[in-house]
């Protein structure tokens, strides 16, 4: 009697949760609640349905049922952790303190699985039947117990307000932890499990239906304050997939050994140990888990892309390093839709669309105008092209005729166009997705904003290397300008040097002297091509005495009028600075003084040192400059008063003297001479370079 009454009492049970699981999966879409609900009702079915065939049988234990329990059990559990998440601002994907708890829950539950599978394997192979008696029934209370923890947190979080919404699903779903626990704690106390207590467990579990029906009548806007993490989900739902995999596979290796005689347990080693192995290549497969992306996104969302992270994602692809970006913004269209290849092309100033760069694909050959009706399509439409579509419906696409190269690139599938103010920047060809991916109206206009973002990236990256382009031509034209300003100051000093041959050609002095400007000059020029070649000073800056770099500059100016005087008042003065360059500035002022002086003028060179300074003066007694044309024309480049003049020599001095963190000082009276005020500090080591005379 007691065992046909057990069996109708848990087939009511079945019955209800079933019913109640049938009707709430007919609107679950885009709800977090909507399939978890479900689910937790058909564990509960399964459960009451195991245990209704179970009441007529005789064995008195079952692995299946108390599986199905647990999973019912976590079920129940998993949903009230969701329902908590909106009353309490929750969101399970980025709260740290959230994630341990479910993870402990999580990991309970794994263990109670361990603990039915150790409990039921030493069934027949154990003595001590009690103790996993007992043990089983202490992790069912211990189920029982969460549940109840889980239904009072839910209830004592929610808004007053909001409370009627949720009352009665704790009602029924507290009820049934309490019932468990009633009825485990009893078991536990009398060390066997009371059959009447047993038996009626069915009907209480049906009596529960009608509560948690009426809660979800009440609750059409669950869906609404749930923030659930795709990533998360994925995870889960492969956690989930990998915890069922090693339960079948458990079990399946438990009845080999139970089975396989004297083979039993090589035989569920060897059966484990490949289902391991199984287990690892499925789990690393890039289709799979593109596939299950995939999954979730179509059948657990409303929309197939969380979009902030994918833009998250989007984003730090186009930003990190390793490799090109031209690849970085193939890679980061394709992770979009799951394809595992593309190529880039961009437009050129030739007026194609040329291969730019290529990612796990073979670079493809073509070119394409830039004014072809394929490429004016991508501009004007913006549209994403889909080839197998275009293949079948080609109206759709306006009848384009597509390139013939581009109908040559094996598992071609998308043409994503760059449209960079609303000009055709370049286009991205992706190859076919690892699972289906169906282009609809979301797909598209991800693709497309993501390809505005792509072309707005790849075009600030061309306009820097354009601008690093016309740097180097702009420094190169800079350097070659000063180049010139000396090849001028060089040509001037032979020009005078053979103005004055005629007339002392025969004298000893003037000879040798001619002998050494000749050579001098010829070494300036040598430097002069060195640096013009390399791009870079063929010397570097060190240590260095003035005093013999005067004497240098000074020397080659002898064979002028009027001749140069150098006065030296300290020797030992030493600066930090590259020899040519300084002996360039000493040497072009020195050359301007003489060009302004007349022959029977004076033209002073002194050296002296104070607190720490080095002071050049240089001093003429020439037709001098007026205020206004030192303040406003002296300094600037291309600004000269000679005919012959670049209007470069003072503004390089100058350059180069503050580069040396050092001032250039000048003092002039039109008709009252000029005097040139080289400033630099003090190089502060013993040791500097004696330049030679």
């Amino acid at each position: 009697m007691l065992t046909s009454i057990a069996t109708a009492s848990y087939a009511m049970a079945a019955v209800a949760h079933s019913f109640l699981a049938i009707l709430l999966l007919t609107s679950w879409r885009g709800r977090l609640h909507g399939i978890v609900l479900p689910i937790a009702c058909l564990f509960s079915a399964l459960w009451a349905a195991a245990l209704a065939y179970q009441a007529t049988q005789t064995s008195p234990l079952s692995l299946l049922t108390d599986v199905l329990e647990i999973m019912r059990n976590a079920g129940w559990s998993a949903f009230l952790i969701t329902l908590l998440g909106p009353y309490r601002q929750v969101n399970f994907s980025s709260i740290p303190r959230v994630r341990p708890a479910v993870a402990a829950i999580a990991v309970f539950y794994i263990a109670c699985l361990a603990i039915a599978l150790y409990s039921h394997g030493n069934f027949y192979f154990s003595s001590h039947k009690t103790i996993d008696f007992i043990n089983s029934i202490v992790a069912s209370v211990a189920m029982a117990i969460i549940g109840m923890i889980l239904v009072e947190q839910l209830y004592r979080n929610t808004p007053v307000k909001e409370r009627w919404g949720i009352k009665f699903a704790c009602l029924g779903i507290g009820g049934v932890f309490a019932y468990d626990f009633y009825l485990y704690s009893d078991a536990l106390l009398l060390r066997h499990m009371n059959p009447e207590i047993w038996t009626a467990r069915g009907i209480v579990n049906a009596l529960v239906v009608p509560f948690v029906a009426v809660s979800a009548a009440r609750n059409p806007q669950w869906s609404l304050g749930i923030t659930v993490s795709r990533r998360i989900l994925f995870y889960s739902a492969a956690l989930f997939g990998t915890a069922m995999y090693l339960l079948a596979m458990a079990a399946a290796g438990y009845y080999l050994r139970f089975f396989g005689g004297s083979w039993g347990t090589v035989m569920q080693v060897t059966f484990l140990f490949g289902a391991v192995l199984l287990l690892l290549a499925v789990l690393f497969s890039g289709t799979l888990r593109s596939w299950l992306r995939v999954f979730i996104s179509k059948h657990f969302f409303s929309y197939n892309y969380d979009y902030r992270e994918e833009w998250l994602n989007f984003t730090r692809t186009l930003s990190e390093g390793g490799h090109g970006l031209g690849e970085r913004v193939i890679q980061a269209l394709a992770q979009l839709v799951e394809s595992p290849s593309g190529a880039l092309w961009i437009s050129r100033e030739s007026g194609n669309c040329e291969p730019a760069t290529h990612w796990n694909m073979p670079l493809a050959r073509g070119v394409e105008d830039i004014n072809s009706p394929f490429c004016k399509f991508l501009e004007h439409k913006e549209w994403v092209i889909e080839l197998q579509e275009y293949a079948r419906n080609p109206e759709k696409y306006s009848a384009i005729v597509l390139p013939e190269w581009l109908q040559a690139i094996p598992k071609a599938w998308l043409v994503v166009p760059l449209i960079q103010h609303r000009k055709l920047f370049g286009f991205v060809v992706l190859a076919q997705p690892r699972s289906s991916v169906k282009l609809n109206w979301e797909v598209s206009d991800l693709l497309k904003a993501a390809g505005n973002q792509a072309a707005s990236y790849l075009a600030q990256d061309e306009a820097a290397n354009a601008l690093l382009v016309a740097r180097q031509f702009e420094s190169f034209n800079r350097m070659s300008t000063f180049v010139v300003h000396d090849l001028k100051n060089l040509i001037a000093q032979l020009s005078l040097l053979l103005s004055n041959a005629e007339k002392h050609k025969k004298n000893p002095d003037f000879q040798r002297d001619m002998i050494e400007t000749v050579y001098l000059s010829v070494q300036k020029m040598k430097r002069l091509l060195e640096k013009l070649s390399s791009g870079e000073p063929s010397e570097k800056a060190a240590p260095l005495f003035i005093a013999g770099l005067l004497q240098e500059a000074v020397k080659s100016k002898s064979i002028v009028e009027p001749r140069p005087v150098l006065e030296i008042l300290d020797s030992t003065l030493a600066v930090y600075a590259n020899s040519s360059r300084l002996e360039r500035v000493m040497g072009h002022l020195i050359q301007n003084a003489i060009e302004a002086t007349s022959r029977d003028g004076q033209v002073l060179v002194r050296l002296r040192g104070e607190k720490g300074l080095a002071i050049v003066e240089i001093k003429d007694t020439g037709h001098g400059m007026s205020e206004e044309f030192i303040r406003e024309r002296l300094f600037k480049p291309f600004q000269t008063t000679k005919s012959a003049g670049m209007g470069i020599g003072v503004f390089e001095s100058k350059e180069y003297v503050s580069e040396l963190g050092g001032k250039l000082e000048v003092t002039s009276s039109e008709s009252g001479g000029t005097v040139f005020r080289i400033i630099l500090p003090l190089h502060q080591k013993d040791h500097a370079i004696e330049v030679a005379i």
